[in-house]
């Protein structure tokens, strides 16, 4: 099956799709996006996906009203389009086509919003993870101060994850100036400890991660006690399980953080719920 891309109004396959050299997300990063993921060929969380899209532009000051836009609609048309047994969805909406220039457009301009949407298939993490756990590595949380905001800007993640990748870790878990743990470099981040969740409050430091929120629902569900506060490395370490999850990602059980063994060194009862739960959703 195609790869499928939509640009402004336009369907091809991936590969033909173009975008200006003078667009903003291009030159300056100056843009947000969204990654779904499908079940059973639909899109997971569709309206919280687009909400949080929403917020993104906003705190951008993008002007791009994506409901009068139809985007719903154009990614129901992209997946159908595509006909994979399961899709991964991006959204990118950029400020659009411009002279460099740092300062926004000016609105007499009449820039309007570059809007790409691609599709092609899931693949999800080999079963086999779910099952022994993965390896991650703590790293400095080298980020903007934004984190909340879902831009394109993600060359320090993008190092992050290179760095765990050459040390042979699935994930890097980024960690403050003051030693707390914030999240993974595409991933949010949990620890067990005393049958307790505890995971990293929302705020500008961490994404507010559509896959996060549901696991802590689900979390709730099933009357495992959470607590959205900020923990320290050494407490991620001595934890009973920990644990991330991404929209391609679930609930990951890490059984290795830098040299340290997590819990038993396999993945743990919460975790493994979880999960259930969300898959079950």
């Amino acid at each position: 099956m195609p790869e499928i891309a939509y640009v402004n109004g336009r369907f091809s396959p991936i590969g033909e799709a173009v975008v200006s050299i003078e667009d903003r997300g291009f030159q300056y990063a100056d843009g947000v996006y969204e990654v779904l993921a499908t079940y059973g060929g639909q899109p997971h969380g569709m309206e919280a996906h687009l909400l949080r899209l929403e917020r993104s532009l906003g705190e951008l000051r993008i002007e791009c009203d994506i409901r009068e836009y139809g985007l719903e609609g154009i990614i129901g048309e992209a997946i159908a389009r595509g006909d994979f047994e399961e899709s991964l969805i991006y959204i990118q909406i950029t400020r659009g086509v411009a002279p460099r220039n740092h300062e926004f457009p000016l609105a007499s301009a009449g820039v309007s919003p570059t809007v790409v949407v691609t599709v092609k298939e899931l693949a999800r993490p080999q079963a086999s993870q779910y099952e022994t756990g993965v390896k991650v590595v703590s790293l400095p949380d080298l980020r903007w101060k934004r984190c909340d905001i879902k831009t394109v800007a993600l060359l320090p993640n993008v190092l992050a994850k290179q760095q765990a990748a050459e040390a042979g870790a699935f994930e890097a878990l980024l960690v403050d100036e003051a030693g707390r743990v914030t999240e993974g470099s595409s991933t949010s981040s949990f620890r067990v400890s005393d049958g307790e969740i505890w995971t990293t409050p929302l705020g500008g430091h961490i994404l507010p991660s559509i896959t996060r929120d549901s696991l802590l629902r689900a979390a709730r569900d099933l009357e495992i006690p959470v607590r959205e506060e900020f923990s320290l490395l050494e407490e991620y370490l001595q934890a009973d399980e920990v644990f991330l999850a991404g929209t391609t990602t679930e609930s990951m059980p890490v059984v290795q953080v830098d040299d340290t063994t997590i819990g038993s060194g396999a993945p743990g009862p919460v975790t493994g719920a979880l999960r259930r739960r969300l898959i079950e959703r």
